[in-house]
């Protein structure tokens, strides 16, 4: 039944405008809820995970989680690999990059001139002190002996004349028989031939030095290299190349560089009298080539690379350490005894110094700052901050907080049905 004009208005009213408007609000209702809904499930998933926890997420005093009460949030326990610290010797070790070097490098060379008769030496094979290297055409230098040796021989002739002709002068001078002058002039005549006699002696001695010298023989024993001359070439004491090249490799030496800041720890040692074991690796560090002692070091730090050398010496009697070689060296200064030791991996380095999260009794983690000493290995010494049987985290310390509680590998079951986890041995 229609209705009249409402009261106090000209208009009038049909019910088709009146289902429209009840269209509209409906529509408007549900638009809304949905926003409303949509809003709500945002903000559940921008919680932090410590409220999603709590009541009716698994967490405590919700279904599901440990007793905690209601209300109560806190972080998941996280799963962690966690190590004992324990005691070892701590030997403090110096790396280093060096080159091997013989004991002694010598050049035989030729001290007179000659044409190369013999080569009495194979190249690369190992030579001894005096041993005959290579031979000289000795027929120039013997025939400049015998002249020397026939010099000297004519002027002790003469000499022996001067002095008997002297003798005779003299006598005739006691009768009054010979002026002075002439014993004067006769004695004169035989100092002369005396200096004559002494300066063929040194040359008898020259030529025969000479003859020896065209036999070239090893100065000191080691390994010879590859030969240089052939026979027949003409040598002279200018070659600079020589004959042959010998390297004293037994022993032999291994020079290195050290950072300056370890040469007062070297020389500590050096100075209580003790003398650093060094040893000599290969270049992937896989095999020990040698064991040798420290010598010494340079006098002088290289400014440009803030380094300074030294030296250590090997016995090398097995011929493993070759000259020129590159090796890696590794020096003993000393051993800590009973150094508290914690794996390398547990060691975390924050903006207030080096630090390791330990894990408590109630199965909780707490930071501990340390001071680190020594590393060898995997392994690193703790001067200060851990105790001898005390678990530090190793594996999984990079999502952990102090306090936070963690849970060993195969304890994740047990703490879902809210149990306590059990502690590591």
């Amino acid at each position: 039944m229609d209705q009249g004009p409402a009261p106090g208005t000209g208009a009038k009213v049909t019910p088709r405008r009146s289902r429209t408007r009840g269209r509209i609000l409906g529509t408007f209702l549900v638009l809304a809820a949905v926003a409303g809904i949509a809003a709500g499930a945002w903000w559940l998933a921008q919680r932090p995970a410590e409220m999603r926890t709590g009541p009716g997420f698994g967490g405590p005093g919700g279904p599901g989680g440990p007793p905690g009460g209601p209300g109560s949030f806190r972080r998941a326990a996280a799963t962690v690999g966690v190590a004992p610290a324990t005691k070892a010797d701590i030997p403090i070790i110096i790396d280093a990059l060096g080159t091997v070097t013989p004991a002694a490098t010598v050049t035989a060379r030729p001290q007179v001139s000659g044409v190369i008769s013999e080569i009495r030496y194979r190249e690369g094979e190992t030579v001894q002190k005096d041993q005959l290297l290579v031979v000289l055409d000795p027929r120039p230098f013997q025939l400049a002996l015998d002249v020397a040796q026939g010099n000297l021989a004519r002027d002790e002739a003469q000499l022996q004349n001067a002095q008997v002709t002297l003798e005779r002068y003299r006598t005739l001078l006691t009768q009054n028989s010979i002026a002075r002058q002439e014993v004067d002039t006769q004695a004169a005549t035989v100092r002369q031939l005396q200096g004559t006699i002494a300066a063929n002696r040194a040359a008898v001695d020259t030529a025969r030095l000479n003859l020896t010298y065209s036999r070239i023989t090893a100065p000191i024993t080691g390994r010879i290299g590859l030969r240089p001359v052939d026979v027949g070439n003409y040598v002279s004491t200018g070659d600079t190349a020589g004959v042959a090249v010998i390297n004293q490799v037994v022993p032999i030496d291994v020079v290195f560089s050290v950072p300056e800041d370890d040469v007062p720890r070297i020389e500590q040692r050096v100075a209580r009298g003790a003398t650093p074991d060094v040893t000599a690796l290969d270049r992937a560090r896989t095999t020990t080539l040698g064991q040798g002692k420290f010598q010494t070091l340079d006098n002088l730090i290289d400014t440009t690379t803030g380094t300074v050398k030294a030296k250590a010496r090997f016995d090398n009697r097995a011929g493993t350490l070759f000259p020129g070689q590159f090796v890696n060296i590794r020096i003993q200064l000393d051993v800590i005894q009973g150094a508290i030791v914690v794996p390398v991996a547990a060691l975390r380095h924050g903006t207030e110094g080096d630090y390791t999260y330990v894990l408590q009794e109630d199965s909780t983690v707490k930071i501990r700052p340390v001071r680190r000493g020594p590393t060898v290995g995997d392994s690193v010494s703790i001067a200060e901050g851990i105790a001898e049987g005390e678990r530090v985290v190793t594996e999984g310390g990079d999502r952990l907080t102090d306090g936070q509680a963690v849970q060993l590998p195969g304890q994740g079951q047990g703490q879902r049905r809210g149990q306590r986890p059990t502690q590591a041995p």
